[in-house]
């Protein structure tokens, strides 16, 4: 693309964004802004482009007809359609000054599709006098306008906020996104725009199934009686596995004897710091679990040499070859620019010349060659830099970090579809455990649960400590007791901040701050045993709706893996008839064969 085509979106004194800048101007302002901005997250991209000029220098424009007209959504008050069935289709815009527009015929179809158009940006609804009749209710800014506009202030200081502290400013960023399309989803009449019971229990029936709503009305409120998920348990860890106790799990051969066994002992203790470097390997899916050392070996030696091959192909690409190549260079830029503020407090990376950055470069630019089209976005820096720092080595670290690619794959594509599923089942399993405190973050604009955004992005990266992180890591690596255990850990982190939460009456700025600011405070034992006694409740619950089952990879099934096996002893005591459990492979890896509609929504996970 030439850099003159690209259109800055900016705030005039009135609100409306404008197009005026000379080129001149325009590549004046995208120098300064790259040179600027540097952001963790690149997440607000408020550009558009120049219409197509016509061969005799016309710009093209939609109001060159002399029955074109234009008017701003905020002024629009109704809209009259055709009687279905009688003609073509028309529309009649009617405005707040009582203007009645122009007729606008549809003889080749199309009104439906404006009218999905236009209920992205109003609510519409239809006039109980006359059903041709839609109402408008629309006090809200378009959505077209940039995240800038949206953020109401100057971009400089937005900037400025990202580089002094890039995670509050994003999220925070966010924060205001989140007020806008809350508005817009909610209208801005709370008396016109509740919805009635009915309405209410539907909905909410459609988000937790089988969720049991009593639509009796007392004073003004519904009244929803809560699933029962039963007592929850209270869970202890144990120490770290040591070396003896991972040694003794080998035959001759070192093949692992009984990993289901071993799966269990790291979810429970995570690993000692010696054993991380082997046992990463077989968690991620880089080792077969049922593989000898022999065939280890021969595996790293072929794997070895596919990564020079890839490596290779971008190091012998000359500048006169990238400067062909916008992608690449791109790439590069980005990577660059990443890997010199990656954990740089870490003795592994701080220093200049380090040559773990160089490292951590090389990797990621071979990610590149090796899934070109996802390439390099940024936190995927934060995903490598703890697998590098474990596995010391180039080669092994790569194909690790190929293997949690694999399942963080959805949260970095340009549809973010994975975070989007994740977050809505997120706020359905919090639903579950604590109807009221989602019912009080809906009520302070914060029930889209968007500050939860950086946790399941990078997966708790910047939350806890690095060696923390660590542990967090190879714990939810092992696939107990359940699927998306990630989930249940942003629950039990949500849960120990509610009292205060509610208790101090925060608002939505308040709600992001503080979840903010949590960072580096947590104490990871403590969240893990609260996240596993969350998931032993739900397990033992023999009423949980199919969603939460879907969402949980549970099943109803006789069988049960070693891990429910040993906490049934100590904790359920459950009838195993009706208990529902993880769906898992006879040989302990994780199963791929949970409920249909998870198949196409949620994470890829990668099979040992």
């Amino acid at each position: 693309m030439d850099s003159s085509n690209i259109l800055c979106a900016v705030k005039d004194s009135s609100s409306v964004v404008e197009w005026t800048q000379t080129p001149k101007e325009r590549a004046k302002y995208l120098t300064e802004h790259q040179n600027s901005y540097e952001a963790e997250w690149d997440m607000v991209n408020a550009v558009s482009y120049r219409k197509k000029q016509f061969t005799n220098g016309g710009s093209q424009s939609p109001l060159n007809s002399k029955w074109s007209f234009l008017f701003s959504l905020t002024d629009l008050k109704s809209i009259k359609q055709n009687k279905e069935g009688m003609g073509w289709s028309y529309f009649v815009f009617c405005l707040k000054d009582d203007v009645v527009l122009p007729a606008l015929h549809f003889h080749q179809g199309g009104s439906n599709l404006l009218l999905e158009c236009l209920e992205k940006y109003v609510m519409l609804c239809e006039s109980d006098q006359d059903c041709r009749i839609l109402l408008v209710n629309c006090q809200n800014k378009s959505v077209s306008q940039s995240f800038e506009n949206l953020l109401e202030e100057p971009a400089y200081n937005l900037l400025q906020k990202i580089k002094k502290d890039p995670y509050t400013a994003t999220m925070a960023s966010f924060s205001k996104v989140t007020n806008y399309f809350f508005d817009t989803l909610r209208g801005s009449d709370s008396v016109t725009q509740r919805r009635p019971p009915q309405e209410m229990a539907d909905f909410l029936g459609d988000a937790i199934q089988d969720l049991k709503i009593n639509q009796q009305e007392e004073l003004g409120f519904e009244v929803i009686t809560r699933i029962d998920i039963g007592t929850r348990p209270e869970v202890h860890r144990r120490e770290p596995v040591s070396t003896s106790e991972w040694e003794a799990s080998m035959d001759g051969e070192g093949r692992l004897q009984n990993v289901d066994h071993i799966k269990g002992i790291i979810f429970k203790g995570g690993l000692c710091h010696a054993l991380r470097k082997e046992v990463w390997k077989f968690l991620l899916g880089y080792f077969p679990w049922d593989s000898t050392r022999e065939e280890r070996s021969l595996l790293q030696k072929r794997k070895t040499d596919e990564y020079f091959r890839m490596k290779l192909q971008w190091k012998s690409v000359s500048e006169e070859q990238e400067q062909r190549n916008s992608r690449l260079r791109d790439y590069r830029s980005l990577i660059e620019k990443d890997v010199n503020r990656t954990d740089r407090t870490n003795k592994f990376y701080e220093g200049p010349d380090n040559p773990g950055l160089n490292l951590l470069h090389d990797i990621l630019m071979t990610y590149c060659m090796y899934d070109f089209d996802l390439g390099y976005v940024q936190g995927m820096s934060d995903l490598l830099s703890p697998i590098l720092y474990v596995m010391e080595n180039e080669v092994d670290a790569f194909w690790c970090f190929v293997s949690y690619m694999d399942q963080m794959h959805q949260n970095f594509e340009e549809q973010m579809q994975g975070m989007k599923m994740q977050l809505v089942q997120l706020s359905t399993l919090l639903r579950l455990l604590d109807s009221g405190f989602c019912s009080y973050l809906e009520s302070q604009d914060s029930g889209y649960l968007y500050f939860c955004f950086r946790w399941l992005l990078i997966r708790f990266k910047r939350e806890f400590s690095f060696h923390d992180t660590l542990r967090l890591w190879e714990v939810i690596w092992t696939g107990l007791p359940c699927q998306n255990f990630h989930l249940l850990i942003c629950c039990a982190i949500l849960e120990s901040e509610k009292q205060e939460i509610m208790e101090q009456h925060y608002g939505f700025n308040e709600i992001l701050k503080h979840i903010n600011e949590l960072s580096m405070k947590l104490d990871v034992n403590d969240v893990l045993s609260k996240a596993e006694a969350i998931s032993l409740q739900m397990i033992k619950c023999k009423d949980l709706p199919p969603t939460v089952c879907d969402i949980l990879g549970l099943q109803i099934n006789g069988a049960v893996t070693q891990y429910e096996v040993t906490s049934a002893k100590k904790h359920l005591k459950p009838s195993p008839q009706h208990v529902p459990v993880p769906a898992s492979a006879a040989n302990g890896t994780r199963s791929r064969a949970v409920l249909h509609n998870l198949s196409t929504h949620s994470h890829t996970q990668t099979s040992a």
